[in-house]
């Protein structure tokens, strides 16, 4: 049976039989790209139970537009990103909270303009670790302040691919602010 005919079936049925032939056929590529995202075992192990939980409850959705395995890969590859981002944005803020003692900051003798400095030096290095695209995109949305409608003339790009490379380019700058 193929994987779209076992999928059509699932569906149908609520058979969670199937659903388990489902898993032993993809659990392994799904948990090796979980692991690609967070270098950890448990946490790839919780991940793609995750998303096993959620594909149960979303298969349906399923419309056979594509192969069954990209769809799934698709499935997959976007909730490690919500993974990690939403991670490293609470990894930021716990560091930064264990870093920073607000309260006695201003009796360490730290200025505003230093804190400012600082803040702006990792700015600068996390740009710089990221792609030169994602550079430019940043740089034409935030630093020179162009609309979408503008981004879309300068890189000769449609709206819904001007957001989302801004989107993407917010997510991995982020992620490098983070690190």
């Amino acid at each position: 049976m193929t994987n779209e005919e076992l999928v059509h079936q699932i569906i149908i049925s609520k058979n969670t039989d199937l659903f388990e032939i489902l898993y032993d056929r993809f659990s392994k590529p799904i948990y090796n790209k979980c692991y690609s995202f967070v270098n950890n075992e448990d946490e790839a192990k919780d991940l793609t139970q995750d998303i096993f939980l959620k594909l149960f409850v979303k298969i349906s959705s399923f419309k056979g537009n594509s192969k069954f395995s990209t769809w799934l890969y698709s499935f997959t590859y976007n909730h490690c990103v919500n993974y990690v981002t939403r991670n490293s944005k609470k990894k930021y803020e716990t560091r930064l909270t264990e870093s920073f003692d607000i309260e006695n900051y201003a009796e360490e003798g730290v200025s505003k303009n230093e804190l400012t400095e600082n803040l702006d030096q990792r700015l600068d290095i996390a740009l710089s670790q990221i792609s030169e695209d994602d550079r430019l995109i940043i740089k034409l949305k935030y630093k020179d302040n162009l609309s979408i409608k503008n981004i879309e003339q300068v890189l000769g790009l449609g709206t819904s691919a001007v957001k989302m490379r801004i989107k993407r380019a917010r997510q991995r700058l982020a992620v490098s602010y983070a690190a």
